[in-house]
């Protein structure tokens, strides 16, 4: 019941949040007084969302290692932000330095626009744990799903895409669309957006079967593109039976399925799609796999290539829009190759699972014990703890239990002791080199965040 739960003083956490900041800036002059300097940037970061920090200003890098950073004021942190995934493989992994190395210093021709023999390797690794045949590579899952939108229109003639309400899927246009209580529209915020968003595209409820079958009734969904859990509006894990509805639902309308797994990689080493046995017809992946350098891939199943191959008037070379030049670099290539085949293994994520678990036992136990009306969700080696109980079971119930000013101050409260969460919401990750002891020092901070919250 409701009325069991502790209730959250919102005068003293202002109190708080504002002694944490001013805290946050003496103890940080240096990365201030870089972003103060920082007059030639737009918005005075290198890329805008690096802003989002609830101290005020970001933390500035020296360096990192493993499950680690130190910012330029020397403080050191345990790291579960880990590049919002693009650390999963932990920082500069010592088998992906070392292909990096041998490619680019010793090797060269990093952009000679030829192929090699690390590309089938990959390939065929992500096969085996993905289970579609055929694989391109990008430089970003943005690109690759913006790519497998593509070939799913070119294939089926049909112009729409339809996503999951607060989703995210990069800066792909097309996914910018909400389900509000009047309907479809775009997400609020939306820069520049070329069309109306309802244009393009159609949305449902995460874990809302009926929702979907509705639109898809339409008859003009070329693909559906979605996450087999959310992610970036907080862990929305799928109901029983959600998935597989999914599934059923897209082929009887002949719809294609596209799986995002840039962020659910983190189910395991075949991601959500090997972990719930999905069968997309298509997949995407990014960040992750490459161990920090730049990359995305996508995959196609037999029969979608099939399709591809039998029309006519394709340019899958050069002007098609399916293509980079940057993209399936040998560089790129070579660091995907030793991410997947010596970081992240299968016992490397058995042991970031076990380590999530231990991380939300311990979260739920602060939970419990200190009668907090929140809830904590895990896939596989990421979890996320929520200003909500129950969790969210969809993006709409997501970004409605969205609570700005104690997010900040469980952040900067958090960083002010040397614990980095991921700065859009309270998700931990684990990668190769965490340990148990990092894991603890979170529990402590978070424990004495909430002591002091609730009095």
């Amino acid at each position: 019941m409701t009325e069991d739960f502790a209730v959250i003083d919102r005068a003293r956490l202002e109190h708080l949040l504002e002694r944490e900041r001013e805290a946050y800036r003496d103890a940080n002059p240096h990365s201030a007084e870089l972003f103060n300097q920082a007059e030639h940037l737009f918005g005075r970061v290198p890329m805008t969302w690096m802003g989002k920090a609830a101290g005020g200003f970001p933390l500035y890098l020296a360096s990192a290692h493993g499950a680690h950073v130190t910012d330029v004021d020397g403080h050191g942190y345990v790291d579960l932000c880990l590049g919002d995934t693009g650390a999963m493989a932990g920082h500069s992994p010592a088998p992906t330095v070392a292909a990096v190395n041998r490619r680019y210093a010793q090797l060269g021709g990093a952009t000679a626009m030829l192929p090699s023999a690390d590309a089938e390797w990959v390939g065929a690794e992500l096969e085996r744990r993905f289970g579609l045949a055929r694989w391109s590579f990008t430089l970003t899952a943005t690109d690759a799903n913006r790519w497998a939108i593509r070939l799913a229109r070119a294939i089926s003639g049909r112009p729409k895409i339809l996503f999951n309400s607060y989703c995210y899927h990069g800066s792909v246009d097309e996914s910018l669309i909400v389900r509000t209580p009047a309907g479809a529209a775009s997400r609020e915020g939306n820069v520049g957006a070329p069309v109306e968003v309802t244009l393009t595209s159609r949305v449902a409820e995460f874990n809302d079967l009926e929702q979907l079958e509705r639109e898809l009734a339409h008859g003009d969904v070329a693909a559906v593109l979605m996450e087999p859990a959310l992610t970036n509006i907080g862990i929305v894990l799928p109901e029983p039976g959600y998935l597989e509805g999914v599934r059923e639902l897209t082929r009887a309308a002949g719809t294609l399925l596209i799986n995002d797994e840039t962020h659910t990689f983190s189910a395991g080493a075949g991601g959500a799609t090997s972990f719930w046995s999905l069968a997309p017809d298509m997949l995407t992946i990014g960040k992750a796999i490459g161990g920090g350098i730049p990359c995305g891939a996508y995959g196609l199943s037999d029969e979608v290539v099939e399709r591809v191959q039998g029309m006519s008037g394709l340019d899958l070379v050069d002007v098609g829009g399916v293509g980079g030049t940057l993209a399936g670099n040998v560089l790129s290539v070579a660091a995907m190759r030793a991410t997947l085949e010596e970081v992240l293994t299968e016992s490397a994520f058995d042991s970031m699972c076990a380590l999530a678990q231990r991380f939300t036992e311990q979260v739920s136990e602060v939970i419990e014990t200190r009668r907090l009306p929140w809830s904590i969700s895990r896939l596989g080696a990421r979890a996320e703890y929520r200003f909500a109980n129950p969790a969210p079971r969809n993006g709409g119930e997501s970004a409605a239990a969205h609570d700005g000013p104690l997010e900040d101050y469980m952040h900067v409260y958090l960083a002010n002791r040397g614990v980095l969460m991921t700065p859009f919401h309270n998700m931990a990750l684990m990668c190769p080199a965490t340990t148990q002891a990092d894991v603890d020092r979170h529990r402590e901070v978070f424990a004495a965040a909430v002591d002091e919250l609730l009095g």
